[in-house]
């Protein structure tokens, strides 16, 4: 008779791996059992909180003998923050997970084998690195950090390891004007981003002007501020642009999902015409701000959600003479409807920048499909102490 498990039951198991979402995989008899905070060869006590069918999530109630790799967190919440889950491991060992688990996501979902390793930029700066992040505040409790793992509880956080100086600077300064006694709601949310020893901070409860930040990196100068993305490891955007970017040349390209410009502008120095699109309009309007200031005439933008944009175009019969296409969705990656509008206009080339493997891999099943060949797959290490990764594709037709 096999074996059948309950929510509440502990068990002993050994981490094999790393997989996607960071968790440990481990097994017992009839079961995969995923396991947040596992190092690869620990060998831990666990107790299942969920079960479904032939899988378990667990969670760590002692570690019987700690894997070669573990460390101690240098990070004093760590365990309870649910901001960092890679604190356990060395950067190296870090680094390699997270190659494993885009591996592992190409593989398992994409059924995609690579016909070379994927390369891995690591961070210059593994901690202190972090230039934006979102801040959760109890005013009753009088509390402003990170949710708690796995609820929405507020972790009191004095010092956040990952923080630039300067973010670290608005923390502490918020945790020391803030008005407990005024706040409108219970619990709210504090946006913040630093750059050039300055900060922006945006929220609701918030009553001052969202200042503007601005940043220079290969060679061009973008312009954001709290309330709108921007690559939060400043030492790494010029990396990714190059990544992104290099070796792309030709009349006309497209950049989907192009934020603030941080592609837009390089495209233009390379391209004779070169479009933007982007959902939200006030990223838009730093973006032409952006290309304005560096004289570039040839970059337009538009204001649409992308695929709304692909589809009006080539019902209108344009976009039959696009050159390269890049794309940097958010989390959930592209809709469909965008990637088969992409494989309709049939760009000789393509640079995919995807912040989730699992999505990436989906995506890029569909243009091979399609008749496209990855030509390289970079990941960048984006979000040191984290399971996160940024991963560069770029893809041609054949």
């Amino acid at each position: 008779m096999k074996k059948t498990y309950k929510v509440g039951e502990t068990l002993d198991v050994k981490i094999e791996k790393i997989v996607p979402r960071g968790y440990g995989l481990a097994f017992a008899e009839n079961l995969t059992v995923f396991v947040p905070l596992g190092a690869p060869g620990d060998v831990l006590r666990v107790k299942i909180h969920q079960t479904k069918n032939k899988t378990a999530f667990a969670e760590i109630v002692e570690i019987l003998t700690p894997s070669p790799v573990r460390i101690e967190a240098p990070c004093i919440y760590f365990g309870r923050c649910g901001g960092c889950d890679f604190q356990q491991l060395g950067y190296k060992d870090q680094l390699a997970a997270k190659v494993s688990i885009i591996e592992d996501a190409l593989k398992r979902i994409g059924k995609i084998a690579l016909e070379a390793p994927i390369r891995m930029i690591p961070s210059p700066q593994p901690f202190g690195y972090r230039g934006r992040a979102q801040w959760h505040v109890d005013a009753r409790r009088r509390k402003i950090g990170y949710f708690q793992r796995n609820s929405h509880k507020v972790v009191d956080v004095v010092h956040c390891p990952i923080l630039t100086d300067e973010m670290q600077k608005t923390l502490t300064g918020l945790r020391r004007d803030m008005d407990w006694n005024a706040s409108l709601s219970e619990k709210f949310e504090i946006e913040a981003a630093g750059a050039g020893g300055r900060a922006s901070v945006y929220s609701t409860e918030i009553l001052e002007p969202t200042e503007e930040l601005s940043f220079e990196a290969a060679g061009e100068r973008f312009f954001y501020s709290a309330k709108n993305f921007f690559q939060g490891n400043p030492f790494l955007i010029e990396k990714l642009i190059e990544l992104a970017v290099g070796g792309a040349r030709g009349r006309k390209a497209l950049d989907l999902y192009c934020g603030v410009g941080l592609f837009t502008l390089p495209l233009a120095r390379k391209f004779e015409r070169v479009a933007g699109v982007e959902a939200n309009r006030e990223a838009v309007d730093f973006a032409e701000r952006a290309a304005e200031a560096a004289r570039l005439e040839n970059a337009e933008f538009a204001a649409e959600p992308v695929d709304e944009f692909l589809a009006e175009q080539l019902s209108e019969g344009r976009l039959t003479d696009i050159d390269f296409i890049l794309l940097d969705p958010p989390r959930a990656g592209a809709e469909k409807r965008t990637v088969e509008n992409i494989i309709r206009i049939g760009p000789p080339e393509i640079s995919y920048v995807s912040c989730d493997p699992s999505v990436l891999a989906r995506d890029l099943r569909r243009l091979l499909d399609a008749g496209y060949r990855i030509r390289s797959v970079t990941a960048v290490d984006l979000f040191p102490q984290t399971h996160h990764v940024e991963t560069v594709v770029r893809l041609e037709k054949n």
